[in-house]
């Protein structure tokens, strides 16, 4: 046994040299495995032996073969370069956006329309990265964005937002006419918003959804009248119970038709103003990592152009 003990670095280039000459059994064989002269080699793993107080290799004319300690040790180093190599192919993944947690926020009814085809690519193409979801409104979908409680969040209420915030806008939806089923206009494929002019409308709240409700207050003064409101609803759900109960209509992005609810029939919107067009949008910090950009990425390549 080797009774002197010096400093040494377990370094990967050392645990590989140490491999070799106990897979070949001979430091003349293992010297021209690894490119380099026999001297140097033996040197190394006469440091290594010193390094751990202990002998790795009984020496013979023929070759080497390992002891006791040096087979344990064989175990233990394998394991280390395994542990250090996945080490750094995770951490090289978590940079590229391979790997790793990313936390969304959505807004209700985009839950059922953009999301599972972004989870579903994002399991086919990223199967490292986990995706943690939080459904909430606009307003509050923003703030934990922009304090850093969520990576990325969707929203369809983009407006206004932090300065601290960046958009990334992947999808444009006209706004159509949510209308009780047994109206008198809920069979029309097309009407003009001054149909609407004397009816009772249920309002997006201006706190949770302010860009939806200033979107729809425009776009009826553009029509000329401004919208009678007779309920708020802070959330989409809350506006399509008021329409469903047959007390009142709403102006709703017009993807949500794809989504039959019973109560609740669409029409399409006549005219070019420039109200009657909502924007959805993605979300983040101007730091966000490289799992946010892939998912942006994603969700490009989804959302038809």
């Amino acid at each position: 046994m080797i009774h002197m003990v010096e400093d040494i670095h377990l370094t990967k280039r050392l645990l590989e040299q140490f491999l070799v000459v106990a897979d070949e059994k001979h430091f003349g064989r293992a010297a021209e495995r690894l490119f380099m002269s026999q001297p140097p080699l033996s040197q190394s793993i006469q440091r290594l032996e010193r390094g751990l107080g202990v002998r790795l290799f009984e020496r013979g004319p023929g070759g080497v073969s390992l002891t006791a300690a040096g087979e344990v040790f064989a175990v233990d180093a394998q394991r280390l370069l395994d542990t250090q190599s996945a080490a750094i192919e995770r951490v090289r993944r978590v940079a590229s956006g391979l790997d790793g947690d990313v936390r969304v926020g959505y807004v209700s009814i985009l839950s059922h329309h953009y999301l599972p085809g972004l989870l579903r690519s994002a399991a086919e193409e990223l199967p490292g990265l986990r995706v943690h979801l939080h459904q909430d409104s606009s307003a509050a979908v923003a703030e934990m964005v922009r304090s850093g409680m969520l990576d990325l969040g969707f929203l369809r209420d983009p407006s206004p937002l932090s300065a601290e915030l960046v958009t990334h806008d992947f999808a444009v939806e006209r706004l159509a006419a949510a209308l009780p089923h047994d109206h008198p206009l809920a069979g029309a494929d097309e009407i003009g918003l001054d149909d609407l002019r004397d009816e009772d409308f249920v309002l997006p709240d201006a706190a949770a959804l302010p860009a939806l409700a200033q979107q729809v207050q425009l776009a009826c003064r553009d029509a000329g009248f401004t919208p009678r409101g007779r309920a708020v609803a802070d959330d989409l759900t809350g506006l399509f119970s008021y329409v469903a109960s047959g007390l009142c209509v709403s102006l709703l992005p017009e993807g949500l038709r794809d989504f039959p609810i019973p109560g609740v029939a669409f029409a399409a919107l006549r005219g070019a103003s420039r109200f009657l067009e909502t924007t959805v949008v993605g979300v983040h910090r101007p730091e966000a990592d490289a799992a946010v950009l892939r998912l942006l990425e994603l969700i490009d390549r989804l959302t038809p152009a």
